[in-house]
């Protein structure tokens, strides 16, 4: 709970984001009750644009138009495939499995592959949950298309967040060839936890089946190694669990009056997007209460109901770990710690652009590799999280790893100090400045070298006056932040920091 409303906001962006998406959403489902179309039809628009503001993240605005322009693309042909297999499960079974194999797979292609391929995946999947009839696609086209031009003109023409701060680009996947390639690794292991979830989840319930496959999919969203799958699937049935017994006592009680119903959902929408970032529990928390509320506007909603979403989950959570452990398994120590170093050359990066902009730089910008820093930071926290979660027996690993987290995270604070000086115009610059940066920049040379063929770092600066300039001040934590590092990472190679999955 604290760490959800403690967790960093550089810029308050997720704060923004979220508050964006609410606007976003509501506008889709607005203008879909405006035009007459069904209940259904709304529901469906209204995800179709939270799902277009949650996973197009290109890394400028023209990009991110492109890919929103897409979406169509990729999600028409599937809805309308979904409807047209209604009637004949087997058929639809084996093409929604082969949309889950291609979903993965087109992530190879980056950010835009990433957005489509969910988008595909879930046209598929809400056409199980409202139970969509070939009757209803042309008006379900109609409210995908209306939601897709709603959420563009809020994104793009009346809050253009990223058109005055750039988002930052997403870390890119750790290298591999052949079936060693993430994506391709992932697309087979995805596709034999989604045919498990599928199965089982269709001997739980002829009709909720779906959850059990949406399950299995959504856990292999931005995981790489069979640890982070297992964690990421914990947590998912944790934020299921949590959010069904809110689901009894908020969802159940309103019997789907559409005025409460519609502001709960917004929070929910709210919450998804705000806690995205920091706690996957707590977005599978509003996650859940949001399908309550929604299962409540359509009239199907009872506790049995919920009962029935915590099995198929169960189910779906299973499936995966039994994917990411049988098929195409890998070890997790190198990943770790190519993602550590990936997070230390970006908090060199950012040290020097933060005194090039000191210096006089007009054209230094430190502020998107502060933004960078943050991404790898949490990409870090989800690699090292099989190893801090407090089921891991490994107790003296798990005290290194939270070691190694907290002092990238004192990094993390000290970056973000410089780049709030160094924006400020009257900051000023002397030598002093150039000889720390110097020290940071061995420091983390030391680190991220490879075993054996560096000291331990750089010394850090002796404390200095409590009335010090505040960009010694930061730097002189960076350096002791970056000193003390040398022991979790430098220590005994032959015990890794994570542990061998």
């Amino acid at each position: 709970m604290k760490r959800m409303f403690t967790a960093p906001d550089p810029g308050r962006a997720r704060l923004r984001n979220s508050a964006r998406a609410v606007i976003g959403t509501g506008l889709a489902v607005a203008v879909a009750e405006l035009a007459g179309l069904s209940l259904t039809a709304s529901i469906t628009g209204g995800l179709a644009a939270l799902l277009a503001l949650f996973t197009v993240l290109d890394a400028d605005v023209r990009a991110q138009r492109v890919t929103t322009a897409l979406l169509p693309v990729a999600g028409f042909p599937v809805l309308a495939l979904a409807t047209s297999l209604h009637g004949m499960p087997p058929v639809r079974d084996a093409a929604w499995l082969a949309v889950v194999f291609a979903g993965v797979y087109a992530r190879r292609w980056g950010p835009r592959g990433h957005a489509l391929g969910i988008f595909a995946f879930m046209m598929f999947f809400v056409t199980q949950f409202l139970h969509a009839r070939p009757a209803q696609l042309p008006e379900l086209f109609a409210a995908v298309a209306l939601a897709l031009l709603s959420a563009g003109a809020v994104r793009f023409l009346l809050w253009p967040i990223e058109r005055r701060t750039p988002p930052a680009a997403a870390p890119p996947p750790l290298p591999g060839t052949g079936l060693a390639r993430p994506t391709t690794r992932q697309a087979f292991q995805a596709t034999v936890a989604c045919g498990f979830a599928l199965a089982v989840g269709q001997i739980l319930s002829e009709d909720r089946w779906y959850w059990a496959v949406g399950t299995a999919w959504w856990i292999f969203v931005n995981t790489a190694s069979r640890g982070e799958t297992l964690v990421r699937g914990f947590r998912r049935v944790l934020g299921t669990v949590t959010g069904i017994a809110a689901g009894l006592l908020i969802a159940v009680p309103l019997h789907g009056a559409p005025g409460p119903t519609a502001v709960l959902v917004a929070v929910c929408v709210f919450g998804i997007f705000y806690t995205a970032a920091p706690s996957y529990s707590w977005m599978m928390f509003f996650v859940t209460v949001m399908a309550g509320l929604l299962y409540g506007l359509l009239g199907v909603l009872h506790p049995g109901l919920l009962l029935l979403r915590f099995e198929e989950t169960a189910v779906g959570a299973l499936g995966a770990a039994l994917g990411v452990t049988l098929v195409l398994p890998v070890t997790t120590h190198a990943a770790n710690d190519a993602w550590i170093q990936r997070a230390l050359h970006c908090v060199r990066a950012s040290t020097a652009a933060s005194l090039d902009r000191l210096a006089g730089d007009p054209d230094a910008d430190p502020a998107p590799h502060a933004a960078e820093l943050e991404l790898l930071l949490a990409r870090v926290r989800m690699a090292l999280a099989p190893l801090v979660h407090p089921l891991s027996p490994l107790r003296a690993r798990k005290a290194r790893a939270r070691q190694v987290l907290g002092l990238l995270d004192d990094c993390a604070r000290e970056v973000r100090g410089l780049v709030a000086v160094a924006a400020d115009p009257q900051a000023s610059h002397d030598a002093r400045l150039a000889a720390a940066c110097w020290r940071v920049e061995a420091a983390v040379e030391a680190l991220t070298a490879p075993q054996g063929a560096a000291g331990t770092g750089a010394p850090a600066l002796p404390a200095g006056p409590a009335g010090a300039e505040p960009v010694l001040a930061h730097l002189h934590g960076l350096e002791t932040a970056l000193a003390a590092l040398a022991t979790p990472l430098r220590t005994d190679p032959r015990a890794p920091l994570v542990v061998t999955a």
